[in-house]
């Protein structure tokens, strides 16, 4: 039986399905089931260009993110996507860039890397061609792909999962950080990741040097509006207001790769909070106490980008 509820609108909307969450896990995975014919709303407590997703430096790659054993199938399938995106980058938001990643080599990666379709090791560590994402553009372009599938977004705070249940016989968890309070879980782990973003100096191509045991990582994505300097990765740091300090640092960082960069105007900063998992990523699924089955999507970390289509698409294989 299909559950009845009003939209943004005031108009009543049939749902096979609540998304709860729209970064871009939740509007992914909306956007799966709706094409697959379900009748699809989102609830989501802020607009997309809000979540933690938009303030994302979004370059595709795994990172930080277990279990190790399914995150490169799900990252192989979104880069395919991507892909495929890239050819209508000005409507999508998602570009194939080129770029080093600093210290990498295919034995300290996964067996997706041999995947990777022009990736070559060079004398500083591997170098390939990747997508990189505008998010506040890409999450638009998902809101109008979800509408024409005949999704709904809804502003709405979401109290339980019990309550999407009684306008829903499927609820599917996306919440992200949310996701500590709501289902409980106390595995999921703030990351603070703090971004520096630059007038391009001339910058065409990214970089990143990234050591998993440091909170500091060094990283410049060049985006349509600015070059993006990264960054931090400091767990269960709250904070949501730039640090001057740590803006000076990331700078510092950059220059002693581009020294360019030491003399480009700064436009602005950026926070954002990634909700990372001690247990990894959780899909599964399972029945509510008072009726109605919950999907979870959640915890992944600061590769939310990198994984969506390929997560999205498991999620989807469990909603009833």
């Amino acid at each position: 039986m299909n559950a009845v509820g009003t939209g943004a609108a005031g108009v009543t909307a049939v749902a096979d399905v609540i998304v709860v969450g729209s970064g871009v896990i939740g509007l992914t995975t909306a956007v799966v089931l709706a094409e697959s014919g379900r009748r699809v709303r989102v609830w989501s407590r802020e607009p997309a260009a809000a979540t933690t997703s938009a303030v994302a430096g979004a370059l595709w790659w795994p990172y930080r993110i277990e279990p190790e054993a399914l995150v490169g199938d799900w990252a192989l399938q979104t880069l395919r996507v991507y892909e495929e995106l890239a050819a209508a980058s000005e409507e999508t938001g998602v570009r194939l860039v080129a770029g080093v990643h600093r210290g990498e080599r295919f034995a300290g990666l996964g067996p997706w890397a041999r995947q990777l379709r022009d990736a070559a090791e060079v004398a500083d560590g591997l170098r390939v061609t990747l997508p990189l994402l505008d998010m506040p553009v890409h999450l638009g372009w998902l809101e109008r792909r979800l509408a024409a599938g005949g999704g709904v977004v809804e502003r709405r705070t979401a109290t339980s999962f019990e309550e999407a249940a009684s306008e829903a016989p499927t609820v599917v968890n996306c919440t992200g950080l949310g996701a500590r309070e709501l289902v409980p879980d106390a595995g999921v782990r703030p990351v603070r990741g703090q971004l520096t973003v630059v007038e391009n100096p001339g910058i065409d191509e990214w970089f990143t040097e990234a050591d998993a045991a440091s909170s500091a990582t060094t990283y410049f994505f060049p985006q349509p509006g600015g070059l993006v300097l990264g960054g931090t990765a400091e767990v269960d740091d709250l904070r949501t207001e730039p640090d001057a300090r740590t803006a000076e640092e990331i700078v510092a960082r950059c220059a002693r790769i581009r020294p360019e960069i030491a003399g480009a105007r700064i436009i602005g900063h950026r926070v954002g909070l990634r909700p990372a998992r001690d247990a990894g990523v959780r899909i599964e699924a399972g029945p509510m106490p008072g009726g109605g089955r919950l999907v979870h999507n959640y915890g992944h970390g600061g590769a939310g980008v990198t994984v969506a289509w390929g997560c999205a698409e498991a999620a989807a294989r469990l909603v009833g």
